[in-house]
């Protein structure tokens, strides 16, 4: 059955896109890669397109939250004429030659159990302590939700189509992930969190990747500050006291 659209939004990725793609390429029932280069400065597009994959490019970096609707809009457009949409697989572009083994993400929303799962990984990364973040994340979904999220900000995730919609329009940038999870369950979806042994490159320790950390927190941040249901009904009253 080939129902799947993997969606791999990339910046910058020239080294490992096109094991990415070539290895999303062998998921069962996934007929289509679509990789949204964001902006990327060297050839990520290029060498995405030449491994296989459909590409939609960003003039400028849009952060991944504007790269996930620019690739799933490409999917509906690609649907058109189909009976049933594509479930929609997102995959880190830096996963390289694992990407091959996200398949137990697909098999809960194909059967029906999940309308959207995330990735836990079995392989464990050392992400240079990034803890803090995680633990924003975590919390905010169990304040807002009640869930419990073992990993909150894994962007290894398939949706059905009615799921993704209903979540439009999407957070901005590294909250988008936070935001996902609490928007789906609090309009009763099923969330459930699935182990693969996926593994993708390791957020360092200089400059850049506290600069990386710095903007991931503010991001989460500000998706979880219009979702807490106390910031969120006083945000309500502030505008029904509008003249």
């Amino acid at each position: 059955m080939q129902d799947v659209a993997v969606c791999i939004p990339a910046k910058d990725e020239a080294d490992r896109i096109a094991a990415t793609v070539k290895a999303a390429q062998e998921l069962p029932g996934a007929d289509l890669v679509v990789v949204i280069d964001d902006g990327s400065s060297d050839g990520t597009g290029r060498v995405a397109r030449e491994a296989g994959a459909r590409v939609v490019r960003h003039s400028r970096n849009r952060g991944k939250g504007a790269a996930m609707e620019s690739g799933a809009e490409a999917v509906r457009l690609l649907d058109e004429g189909r009976e049933q949409p594509r479930h929609l697989l997102f995959l880190d572009a830096d996963l390289a030659e694992t990407a091959r083994d996200a398949a137990p993400l697909v098999e809960p929303v194909r059967s029906g159990e999940a309308d959207m799962t995330i990735a836990v990984f079995s392989t464990t990364v050392k992400l240079g302590g990034h803890g803090f973040v995680v633990r924003l994340s975590r919390d905010g979904i169990r304040r807002a939700t009640g869930w419990e999220a073992t990993a909150p900000l894994n962007g290894q995730r398939c949706l059905t189509r009615a799921a993704f919609d209903a979540a439009l329009p999407l957070a901005a940038g590294f909250g988008v992930e936070t935001a996902l999870t609490i928007d789906l369950l609090r309009a009763g979806f099923r969330v459930t969190e699935v182990e693969v042994p996926l593994a993708h490159r390791a957020t360092g320790t200089d400059w850049r990747s506290q600069l990386h950390r710095a903007r991931q927190f503010r991001d989460v941040a500000r998706a979880l500050a219009v979702r807490e249901p106390a910031v969120a009904g006083g945000l309500e009253r502030l505008r029904g006291s509008r003249p």
